[in-house]
């Protein structure tokens, strides 16, 4: 210590550093204190009334003297949401998915619950907000938001797709046409004009496409002439359907969404709002 060191009068602990700093005894401000005291009994309070020590050898811990637990925070929060909800669910549970489009509060309920469902059970296949999404064989699963339905695109038509499910089937052609056919046929669809060969007709398309290519929503097939693929549309790839058929066993496309009701994932009121937020897309008919 230095006596050259001047406190001003201030008492000092009797340290000083470098002859100029020393270590002053001045108390902490009051508010200071106040603060300090305050936040040690709050530490007390909510220790005491929320879980929070483990005892007995770390096997069990203080429940708290509230009785508080997430899981029982989480069922009241539940339980708040469903009271809102309830209007609207015990509303739609006896309700056609055209009777709820009707009702503009319940379309725009469904419409936004609608939206979790299809994340859940639809995304994978359809694609994020139904723009589907594609595979080396082209779409996994067909595009929602455009006016193009195998199966038709009125309300009732998509419930029945979802509720039902749907195979499409198209028989393998390359053991009943040769090369040659198949490369003429194809020409033909790849140009949207399937009726400009007559093999189109004389090969049996027309029971399943219809006698102008423009497919059938009954059957699922598709329409020929708009140039929309639910699978590759270039000209190999249009070979390569013909020959090899949809769900026509190995080697052959793909085309099948599950039975939902069958599948006992979903309920009927769950069925009926993906319907409608599908339709909802805005290419619905």
């Amino acid at each position: 210590m230095s006596d050259k060191h001047d406190a001003g009068g201030v008492t000092t602990t009797g340290h000083v550093w470098d002859d100029d700093l020393a270590d002053f005894a001045n108390q902490p401000p009051k508010w200071w204190m106040l603060g300090l005291t305050t936040s040690a009994i709050w530490c007390v309070i909510y220790f005491a009334y929320y879980p929070a020590v483990p005892v007995s050898n770390l096997q069990s811990f203080f429940k708290g003297l509230g009785g508080w637990t997430a899981i029982g925070e989480m069922e009241a929060d539940q339980n708040i949401v469903d009271e809102v909800r309830g209007k609207y669910e015990n509303k739609l549970k006896d309700m056609t998915p055209a009777a709820i489009l009707a009702d503009s509060d319940l379309t725009e309920y469904v419409t936004r619950s609608g939206k979790v469902l299809f994340g859940d059970n639809c995304a994978a296949c359809h694609g994020t907000n139904g723009v589907g999404a594609a595979d080396k064989q082209g779409f996994i699963a067909p595009i929602l938001r455009d006016d193009d339905w195998l199966y038709g695109g009125k309300i009732d038509d998509i419930y029945a797709s979802i509720t039902g499910g749907r195979q499409g089937v198209m028989v393998a052609h390359k053991d009943v046409l040769s090369a040659a056919e198949i490369d003429t046929l194809a020409n033909a669809v790849a140009a949207g004009k399937p009726t400009s060969t007559p093999l189109f007709a004389e090969k049996g398309c027309t029971a399943c496409h219809g006698p102008d290519g423009k497919g059938m929503a009954v059957m699922g097939s598709a329409n020929l002439t708009d140039s929309v693929w639910r699978f590759d549309g270039s000209l190999e790839g249009i070979k390569f359907t013909i020959a090899n058929g949809v769900n026509a066993g190995p080697g052959s496309r793909d085309a099948v969404m599950p039975n939902f009701t069958e599948a006992g994932k979903l309920s009927d009121s769950e069925m009926k709002k993906l319907a409608v937020y599908v339709y909802k897309f805005g290419g619905g008919q």
